[in-house]
């Protein structure tokens, strides 16, 4: 089987990791890839957005199965134009992909089937935008509609706050298309998890709990970022919670697409809020998470390439999941100045000695070999992940391979997974 990886994340580098160990893959691609994926795959240089050039690909090298990592190639067609070639591809239709593309087309077809959501709305222009703040009671949650790379969302403090939120996005074209719709939408309270499936349109395989830090800063403080680690299995979701999840979000929301003619193949992934009357969406995403990804794939016990390929052909029913009973954590390695503009080209030293750690993995996100030494090319670099016999065994594994790692400009959260082990949400 010849498979082709869209993206060049760590999300991908995990994925390419896990279909790596299957005996079935005879040649295994990354489009671009980074540097460390090109320890298990071959690197092709074309953009991931660039949907013609990346069918063309697949098509001239006779691609079996192509999985699609990151959201951008998905929300502009990449499977359609896929499927339309007669190519197997692991992903959504671009008309499906809007699950993420548009999160207000998300919010209405879940309050059309009864999936619950915050209270929301969403809006064009500032001033009823403005009058509808009125309706909530801080903090306010403001929302580009479209794609912003994790970084569309500003909680505000109060009614000041928000409105320069909604000019920036409205006015001033801070996110640029994805902010010409925002969603006012209420602060909820309670703890955050991802709960990630995949599906054949009909059938839901969910996977192992997650939860992930989006915050920049160390108690959730600073920006929002595309996430600062991850850790997996989530010990305060319960089973009757868990069936909750699966039931009457994960399964509800596929039900509601096929209801609607819409055609889903590929993962489901819900951010939620667990609050005091029961869990709710806070956002959906098309395709893996990252950097939940990188804590599920060393959990996972089944063959990734045959999981993938069954849900093209219709036959996710056979498919139970298993998982390892070890926990793992991941903390993610950014460049100073991360989530905004940061500098690249900083040689990366410890790579070799953090991976032969006992029970560690090291994925690659913005790196590149550059005159034989791997360097820095992005905000977030490397995510350090570990399994461990309990979560804080899995932690303490984590952060001593980050101290073996360095570069200039090093950044980190120091307290992922330090919630569970204190009691903490």
């Amino acid at each position: 089987m010849r498979v082709l990886v869209v993206g060049g994340g760590g999300r991908e580098h995990a994925l390419c990791w896990r279909l790596s160990q299957n005996p079935a893959v005879d040649r295994l691609f990354a489009a671009p890839g980074n540097a460390g994926m090109a320890e298990v795959a071959t690197l092709v240089p074309i953009a991931a957005a660039d949907v013609g050039a990346i069918a063309e690909f697949a098509e001239r090298e006779s691609i079996d199965l192509t999985v699609v990592g990151p959201e951008v190639p998905l929300v502009a067609g990449l499977a359609d134009e896929l499927e339309a070639r007669g190519l197997p591809v692991f992903g959504p239709t671009a008309e499906a992909a809007r699950l993420e593309g548009s999160k207000s087309w998300a919010r209405s077809l879940c309050e059309r089937h009864g999936i619950p959501v915050p209270r929301s709305g969403a809006f064009q222009e500032v001033e009823p935008a403005v009058r509808y703040l009125r309706e909530l009671s801080p903090p306010f949650v403001i929302k580009a509609d479209g794609l912003a790379a994790g970084k569309g969302v500003v909680v505000a403090a109060d009614r000041d706050a928000a409105t320069t939120a909604l000019e920036a996005s409205l006015v001033q074209g801070a996110f640029g298309r994805a902010g010409r719709t925002v969603l006012v939408e209420e602060y909820l309270e309670g703890r955050e998890v991802s709960a990630l499936a995949i599906t054949d349109g009909r059938h839901v395989a969910p996977f192992a709990m997650a939860r992930d830090y989006k915050r920049a800063l160390d108690g959730d403080e600073g920006p929002n970022t595309g996430g600062m680690g991850a850790y997996s299995p989530v010990d305060f979701v319960d089973r009757p919670t868990e069936r909750r999840i699966v039931e009457g979000i994960l399964r509800a929301t596929v039900a509601a697409l096929e209801a609607e003619g819409i055609r889903y193949r590929g993962v489901v992934y819900a951010g939620l809020m667990l609050t005091d009357d029961g869990p709710k969406v806070l956002e959906f995403n098309a395709r893996f998470g990252d950097p939940e990804t990188q804590v599920l794939m060393p959990r996972l016990r089944a063959n990734l390439g045959e999981l993938l390929l069954a849900c093209l052909e219709g036959n996710l029913s056979h498919y139970r999941l298993a998982w390892a009973p070890e926990a793992c954590v991941g903390v993610v390695l950014a460049s100073s100045g991360y989530p905004g503009s940061s500098r690249t080209g900083m040689a990366i030293s410890g790579l070799e000695a953090a991976a032969a750690m006992e029970s560690v993995e090291v994925f690659h996100s913005g790196t590149v070999a550059r005159n034989g030494r791997v360097v820095t090319a992005g905000g977030r670099v490397l995510t350090v992940t570990a399994l461990g016999s309990d979560l804080p065994q899995a932690r303490e594994r984590a952060y001593e391979a980050c101290d073996v790692i360095g570069f200039d400009g090093k950044t980190y959260r120091t307290d992922i997974a330090t919630g569970p082990a204190q009691g903490e949400p």
